[in-house]
């Protein structure tokens, strides 16, 4: 026993926020893989989420007429405010199992057209929102815990309960675990799920009406919860930090320069950059920056339907919220982008993905297809922090989604630009109901041996608040020059350029320990407070030299 403290001791390896981790773009040459899954799952996934049993929610809308999946058993949909079906025997949902790559259809009872969603702190999946009989409808979804053929689990629906009819409207989980759901078309009001009895129906938000022109621009606005508990939005070309609770708006932000609309439909898209509490103590000195990329030029919408498709935006914003004289710093992507997906890695970088060089969001309103993603480094030096990737032989244009999944690959689809499904010979981007996986560069063999694998942690699952964590696992080649670190990713719920309530936590390593043969050790301490890291589930991985391991889902409680 002696001797193999004496060991511990001796390989003992104090990492903290001051090691830094190599380049990707001087590690990573290879430029990622794409794999088709299915050629046809039935539906176009205009929707996507995952959920903690590695399955992904998918849905489109109900109002166009029959999918491609039908239900089992000669089951049917009744449904008498259906504009397109009355009775319709076709599903317009469906789970995925990422491990079997088996589908099942679900039942959706109202329309789901443009929606908005959230996962709550237990895991239950919550959808709000939509068009028609579905504008003010709330859905549940309870994952099933017994494999991806488990049948026991369905969509439950509760009418009218939103206040308003929210149709192009955003969700953000809060550090209380309530769902906050903001605008939607001609709605200028939030209003929050679970609703308290003691609170109003809605809360008037005045910003809504003045990012509002003559194209709208202001629908899926931009959320983002800041680690003081505040709520970031920015619609059109500008933003406010918003305190929800008391109705107020305590600041407002610079406009984006070049004053060109972000929000749909010109549909440029956003994230928090990743969080990063290896470097301070609390909250105090947490840094928090927003960055906003591609969209359309103003006034591109009307130009679209009348046959001319402007050039979309080629340049990004980052700002730092936190600052006091918060300033946006502008950079270039490659290439122009609108209708693109930006989705955070494990790794702590940004992927952009999917979308269109031409027009903007709407139907037939957009040419010219980007099928080659990017890598956007955040801490690489200004004018190196892109990177071009392989590109999709299939084009994902308007109503395509993409989120990413336990395993680090990138699962795509959807894509429909048309008002029905529509697969006719020589039309210029036929409905898609295919999916795909892509595999960023970190996932290439070359660099297997540099990829941790997680045997253990503990706690088991439950974080609290502030509780070291203690993560095992496997590693082949460390280099500890290369930087090691933990973070944990909330996933996504993707649709229309918006990937609602993401958000990347980089932990504070206290101690990484050597344990032979191949086997490490890494303490760390979980996040310190809700707003930071709102509760629910989250997936874990261990990065190391940019190389993340599979995640495995950990719960914040």
């Amino acid at each position: 026993m002696e001797n193999r403290a004496f060991f511990f001791f001796f390989f003992s390896l104090f990492i903290f926020s001051t090691i830094p981790s190599l380049s990707l773009s001087q590690q990573l040459p290879a430029t990622g893989e794409w794999r088709l899954l299915q050629k046809s799952i039935g539906i176009s996934a205009m929707h996507m989420q995952l959920i903690y049993t590695n399955q992904v929610v998918m849905f489109d809308r109900t109002d166009f007429g029959p999918s491609n999946l039908y239900f089992p058993d000669g089951r049917c949909r009744l449904d008498s405010n259906d504009t397109a079906l009355k009775i319709d025997c076709t599903a317009h949902s469906l789970t995925y199992d990422v491990q079997s790559n088996i589908v099942r259809p679900l039942t959706v009872q109202t329309d789901t057209w443009c929606s908005s969603g959230s996962v709550l702190p237990n895991g239950t999946f919550v959808q709000t929102g939509g068009y028609n009989d579905g504008e003010r409808v709330v859905r549940t979804f309870t994952p099933c815990v017994g494999g991806p053929l488990f049948e026991d689990c369905d969509w439950i629906e509760k009418p009218h309960y939103l206040s308003v009819r929210r149709w192009y409207a955003t969700n953000q989980i809060l550090q209380d675990g309530r769902v906050i759901i903001v605008g939607g078309r001609r709605q200028f009001s939030y209003e929050f799920f679970p609703r308290n009895s003691s609170e109003p129906a809605n809360y008037w938000l005045r910003f809504l009406i003045e990012t509002r022109d003559v194209d709208e621009n202001n629908l899926y606005p931009f959320l983002h919860l800041l680690p003081d508990g505040s709520l970031f939005i920015f619609a059109n070309d500008r933003a406010i930090r918003l305190d929800y609770m008391k109705n107020r708006v305590v600041r407002k932000y610079p406009p984006i320069p070049g004053r060109d609309p972000r929000n749909f439909p010109s549909s440029g898209s956003s994230v928090l950059l990743p969080l990063h509490l290896d470097d301070i103590d609390g909250v105090d000195g947490l840094i928090a920056e927003v960055m906003v990329c591609g969209g359309a030029p103003r006034g591109a919408f009307k130009q679209a339907e009348n046959g001319t498709f402007l050039p979309a935006l080629s340049s990004c914003g980052r700002l730092r919220v936190t600052d006091h004289e918060a300033q946006w710093e502008m950079e270039e992507m490659p290439m122009a982008r609108v209708m693109g997906d930006m989705l955070l890695l494990p790794t702590g970088d940004v992927l952009i993905i999917n979308g269109a060089a031409n027009g903007t969001s709407g139907w037939e309103l957009a040419r010219n297809p980007i099928t080659k993603p990017v890598i956007y480094r955040p801490s690489d030096t200004v004018g190196q922090r892109f990177q071009i990737l392989s590109p999709s032989p299939i084009a994902r244009l308007y109503h395509s989604s993409a989120v990413v999944l336990p395993d680090g690959r990138i699962l795509v689809g959807g894509s429909n630009p048309h008002m029905r499904y529509n697969f006719t010979a020589g039309v210029d981007y036929p409905t898609e109901l295919s999916i795909e996986a892509f595999s960023p560069p970190y996932l290439d063999m070359q660099y297997a041996r540099l990829r941790p694998q997680i045997t253990s942690t503990v706690p088991e699952q439950l974080l609290s608040y502030g509780q070291p964590i203690t993560i095992n696992f496997l590693l082949t080649s460390y280099m500890p020059q290369s930087g090691l670190s933990v973070t944990m990713l909330a996933p996504s719920f993707t649709t229309h350029s918006t990937a609602m309530n993401q958000r990347l936590l980089v932990l504070k390593v206290t101690r990484v320990v050597q344990a032979p043969p191949l086997m490490y050790q890494v303490n760390a301490i979980g996040p310190p407070t809700a707003a930071i890291a709102p509760p629910g589930y989250y997936m874990l991985f261990v990065v190391h030299a940019g190389i993340p391991s599979p995640g495995i889902w950990v719960r914040m409680h």
